[in-house]
């Protein structure tokens, strides 16, 4: 069962009496854990005007960064590597955005997976609220668009529309309580990579990542996040045509598990 990040961030710190409780034995806290390395994956295909940006906004936290380009015909791997030198630059095994994802989740190298677009659409200042869910018990942590605190600057009426229509759909078949379904912002923990049983060679791989999380029973986290509009160029994105690919894939992933 998903939570939103707001719901699970909350604690009450009183009893049954309405009074502060407080404990009998005080301990000193452990050293911390040395934290687990997360790598970064970011799929890219003719991004130069916006790799930059992505790039120059990656927070600390982040140990390794892996562009995964579809074979770009201008200049995003040159214009990567001269803002990121230690950035490690990948081909493409397959086409579409889930052979790409696919790729750079066997490259990884982090105990932690981070992925995002390369559009300028998601900043990664936001990587750090996936990381605490991480750090603090959950298995797989999602942004959504549709949570107190989230938005979009660029989706349009009828994007919105098919949106809601799927996400009703999921519901109802899998009866989760998520709230954004076609949004490729998220983190999850490398050992359950292949309970995830990513298959999928396209856009539709963030549907069915969220699908086989959601079955194979993993803590899911969902963080509040703001969809930023494309900075340059014109989006692969399709409405008609990739809300029917989701769809199907919604539908043949319930019958498999029927």
């Amino acid at each position: 069962m998903s939570t939103t990040a707001l719901e699970s961030a909350s604690t009450n710190p009183l009893n049954g009496s309405g009074q502060h409780v407080v404990p009998d034995v005080l301990v000193a806290p452990l050293a911390p854990a040395r934290p687990a390395k997360v790598s970064l994956v970011i799929p890219a295909l003719n991004e130069a005007r916006n790799i930059t940006w992505v790039l120059e906004q990656i927070p600390d936290c982040i140990d390794e960064v892996l562009l995964i380009d579809g074979r770009s015909q201008d200049a995003t791997l040159l214009m990567a590597s001269r803002c990121m030198p230690r950035i490690r630059t990948i081909a493409q095994e397959g086409p579409g955005k889930g052979n790409a994802l696919r790729t750079g989740f066997r490259h990884a190298t982090g105990e932690t997976i981070v992925m995002m677009d390369a559009d300028g659409s998601m900043s990664p200042r936001e990587i750090p609220h996936y990381l605490h869910f991480l750090d603090n018990g959950y298995d797989f942590v999602k942004g959504s668009r549709f949570v107190a605190g989230g938005g979009s600057l660029d989706i349009t009426a009828l994007r919105r529309a098919g949106n809601l229509a799927l996400l009703a759909t999921v519901r109802r078949l899998y009866r989760t309580t998520i709230t954004d379904l076609c949004y490729g912002f998220c983190a999850f923990h490398r050992c359950f990579l292949d309970l995830l049983d990513l298959r999928s060679p396209g856009f539709e791989i963030e549907t069915e990542m969220v699908l086989h999380a959601v079955r194979a029973g993993l803590r899911i986290a969902e963080v509040p996040s703001l969809e930023l509009p494309r900075r340059s160029g014109r989006s692969n994105l399709r409405t008609f045509r990739d809300g029917a690919r989701v769809l199907r894939t919604v539908l043949a992933e319930h019958k498999e598990a029927a």
